[in-house]
């Protein structure tokens, strides 16, 4: 059963990241098969969550393979919120693989099958609410990576930037600080209900890491705010903090 939603997923995400690629190289006809791409392949993989959770008695995201489907899904949906909008479509070039990739591991590893074994419900808010911030930082350095990229085609003057349809330099620097914003209202919930709701001894060793975390993108918008960097200096900041994000982030949270 699993396995008849899980490949739709995989197939229109990966046709949506082709389409994607296929429009930067000036095939711009073909943009509409590829954000119907990410709506279905988004629908197949909602009824996989949906069928998960009334399949287990609680969280059944709870594993490092369950946390990756959980968070491609919650990245797909931070992307539509902009993407079915033709001049952020490519933003998903460097979403669609990478949410590819999360539901092909997450397969793998087994946290796409119905009988996952369900976590209490403090720690499913909790898990839930740091995964959707993880998945606003995504969005966030992906509108930074598109941002740096836009700028140094209109620094070379290439003309074949023009015919993409790419929102301007200002839109994609105001929206990653928007997401940024969301993943700070997230993680900031979701350490409230893990220091307050969870049995835990003070700051662990994943608490610490997400605390830190939170202090790196809120330094982020404070230099931003008060310092004025912004432009491809804030972007590069979101790329490197989702870097170091992704790097450090699983092994405090799933090394077990």
């Amino acid at each position: 059963m699993a396995e008849l939603l899980v490949w739709p997923t995989l197939i229109a995400y990966g046709e949506a990241a082709i389409v994607y690629a296929g429009e930067l190289h000036g095939h711009a006809r073909y943009g509409r098969l590829g954000i119907w791409g990410v709506r279905i392949g988004w629908l197949a993989q909602t009824a996989l969550l949906v069928a998960q959770a009334l399949s287990a008695d609680g969280f059944p995201w709870g594993t490092w393979a369950g946390a990756l489907n959980l968070l491609s899904w919650l990245v797909v949906s931070g992307y539509l919120v902009w993407g079915c909008r033709p001049r952020y479509r490519l933003v998903g070039l460097a979403l669609m693989p990478l949410a590819a990739g999360l539901v092909l591991l997450a397969w793998v590893g087994g946290g796409t099958a119905l009988d996952a074994h369900g976590d209490g419900w403090a720690l499913a808010i909790h898990a839930a609410l740091m995964l959707a911030a993880l998945a606003s930082f995504t969005v966030a350095a992906a509108m930074a990576g598109i941002y740096v990229f836009e700028e140094r085609r209109l620094k070379r003057r290439d003309s074949r930037i023009l015919r993409l349809r790419l929102p301007s330099l200002e839109a994609l620097d105001r929206l990653a600080a928007r997401a940024v914003v969301a993943g700070l209202a997230f993680m900031s919930a979701g350490i409230v209900v893990g220091l307050g709701w969870l049995d835990v001894s003070g700051l662990d060793a994943a608490m610490t890491v997400a605390v830190l975390i939170w202090v790196l993108y809120a330094l982020a918008l404070l230099v931003r705010w008060e310092a004025g960097v912004r432009g491809r200096r804030f972007a590069r900041l979101l790329l490197g903090g989702l870097v170091l994000v992704v790097v450090v982030l699983p092994l405090t949270h799933f090394a077990a």
